[in-house]
């Protein structure tokens, strides 16, 4: 038997095994020794192959892809560097939770350590940062090797969705010829009908004594809150919305909570505590008695700020499965289970948890002054511009935001709409790396995407407009150019870094990017107006294909317009705290 007969069985079987296990979409990032894999998959009827020259670039495409769809998306690779190249979205995949199966082409054992070309150590590159490796076996086509190949598939797709999603790494040794033969008979043939192992999971709910044991600790703490932070799942929203009605309880939401957004009940969700709690001294006149906290930590840092202001008070964390996601430090309860069944269970529970009426009317007073002011303005400012997002963004659409100060503009300036769209971002490790790759991923499927970020972010990832223009993608990018890292203009680096702040930290770029964007295909307007920002936008979505529209600011008067707005807020929140 031929070693390209060997070869082409065994990796058929295991990229067949994907596919009977829910992997639509690969994305190839092309190169030799990955070649069984690259041809299998794209001879693959059931999966869709997307190739990106740029490995950094297609591991964070990938990454929004899983993120949009809710699936994992496979990755392929060659020897050698390109496997380091994923290294940074496989970070981010794992903090932020998004399954990826990572297969990287590796040089045989032979050749390691001996001054191979492109052979380096792949051996658990990833570290922790991967749920699961496997240095899979030299290919063979015996019955149990075939047999072993699905297994390996099968468990790979099974362990990067269940549980805590992230990725997996499988990492396969393969000898030269390199080129599988698909005219051989029944490579695709597999020895059972359904997946081969099957998986079947349970919701995870507390019992009648669990969740006694836990709500028995609210009776008389009438000044609660629920938080929810950064988090994807859409079918936790009318849970906590009935939740906190029956509570009458106000709900923080973070923008990427996906509770700003959406048909439920918005009439508890304060999506402005972010504004609201700047002030310390607002902060310490809004104490709770308690807080129950869905997703990750919030975007905010005055939140944070709140946290390590009230250690003393009663702090719950619900996660779906096991994770201690609790940056401060604070004394935690973890609640491991279904977070939308523990809000319906906890809706049912007849113990007194009704809130103090005063304390929920004062977050829904303070966060509708919020929203009034931010209804004022007609100058073109960063904040703004996020305002108009909000007023044009349509049902089913998902804004894409980048990190750094668009992330926060958006906790600030997004407040709650009907509209049925998602807001996303890489907030696992909060890097400003493959912003624009993740997005053209999510959008990828056909879903209108809409990317914010800053011009940092836009220059680090250009790379990432390739995909776009390639696969005819509709992406919508609004760069907020104000020539360099805006968000350090607010950080005490500012002042205490004067003579080297530029340099350091305001890292100005003096790019134009109409050049770059004319380089891949798309459209670009710079924005003058508010009205300006409207009109293009429109026709933005209308058209569809690569628009970049561009909003140059001053990072010293942002900066300086931001704390003005703090300022008015801190003193209007104080006269309506002093009237309670």
């Amino acid at each position: 038997m031929s070693h390209q007969e060997k070869l082409t069985y065994y990796i058929a079987q295991f990229v067949d095994e994907l596919a009977r296990s829910g992997i639509t979409d690969v994305v190839i990032s092309p190169g030799s020794r990955s070649t069984p894999l690259a041809l299998t998959f794209a001879e693959h009827s059931s999966i869709r192959h997307w190739v990106n020259l740029d490995e950094r670039s297609a591991a964070f495409f990938a990454l929004g892809m899983a993120k949009e769809q809710n699936r994992p998306v496979a990755l392929v690779c060659t020897s050698g560097t390109a496997t380091a190249n994923y290294y940074p979205a496989i970070i981010e995949a794992s903090y932020s939770r998004v399954p990826l199966v990572v297969l990287t082409a590796d040089r045989p054992h032979e050749l390691r350590d001996t001054g191979a070309p492109q052979a380096i150590d792949q051996i658990k590159m990833y570290g922790d940062y991967v749920k699961w490796f496997h240095e899979m076996a030299l290919p063979e086509k015996h019955e149990s090797m075939l047999n072993y190949a699905r297994s390996m598939a099968s468990r790979a797709a099974a362990t990067a969705y269940e549980g805590n999603p992230g990725p997996v790494q499988l990492n396969f040794p393969l000898r030269e010829p390199l080129v599988p033969d698909f005219h051989l008979p029944d490579i695709w043939e597999s020895p059972t009908k359904d997946v081969y192992f099957p998986h079947v999971s349970g919701k995870r709910t507390l019992d009648e004594h669990q969740l006694d044991q836990v709500l028995s600790q609210l009776t008389n703490r009438k000044q609660g809150l629920l938080v929810c932070g950064p988090q994807m799942d859409t079918g936790l929203r009318e849970s906590m919305a009935r939740l906190a009605k029956t509570w009458n309880i106000p709900i923080l939401a973070d923008p990427l909570s996906q509770l700003r957004t959406g048909p439920h009940s918005k009439e508890l969700v304060i999506e402005s505590y972010d504004s609201i709690l700047k002030s310390s001294e607002v902060r310490s006149l809004l104490k709770p008695d308690f807080i129950i906290r869905f997703g990750a930590m919030p975007v905010s840092k005055p939140y944070r700020f709140f946290m390590e202001e009230n250690p003393d008070i009663l702090h719950i964390v619900v996660e779906a499965y096991e994770g201690y996601r609790e940056p401060t430090l604070t004394n935690t309860h973890y609640i491991y289970g279904d977070p939308a069944q523990f809000c319906i269970q906890s809706a049912d529970y007849s113990a007194g948890t009704e809130m103090d009426p005063d304390w929920t009317d004062t977050w829904k007073n303070l966060n509708e002054m919020v929203r009034r002011k931010w209804a004022e303005g007609e100058e073109l400012t960063e904040g703004h511009t996020v305002s108009i997002l909000n007023q044009l963004i349509q049902d089913r659409h998902l804004l894409f935001v980048g990190n750094s100060m668009p992330i926060r503009d958006v906790d600030t300036f997004f407040t709650a709409v009907d509209r049925d769209c998602v807001i996303a971002g890489n907030r696992g490790a909060n890097g400003i790396d493959g912003t624009i790759s993740s997005a053209a991923g999510a959008a990828a499927h056909g879903r209108k995407v809409t990317l914010l970020l800053g011009d940092l972010t836009f220059f680090h990832d250009l790379n990432g407009l390739h995909a776009v223009k390639q696969y005819g993608i509709d992406l919508t990018v609004i760069v907020i150019n104000n020539n360099g890292g805006g968000i350090f203009s607010f950080l005490p680096q500012a002042k205490e870094s004067s003579d080297h702040f530029e340099v350091l930290f305001g890292t100005p770029l003096d790019l134009d990017f109409q050049h770059a964007v004319a380089m891949y295909g798309g459209h670009y307007e710079r924005i003058t107006s508010l009205e300006h920002l409207k009109s293009s936008l429109n026709q933005a979505y209308n058209h569809g294909g690569l628009q970049v529209l561009e909003v140059q600011t001053n990072r010293e008067e942002n900066a300086e317009w931001h704390r003005k707005q703090w300022n008015e807020i801190e003193a209007y929140a104080l006269e309506i705290l002093g009237e309670n």
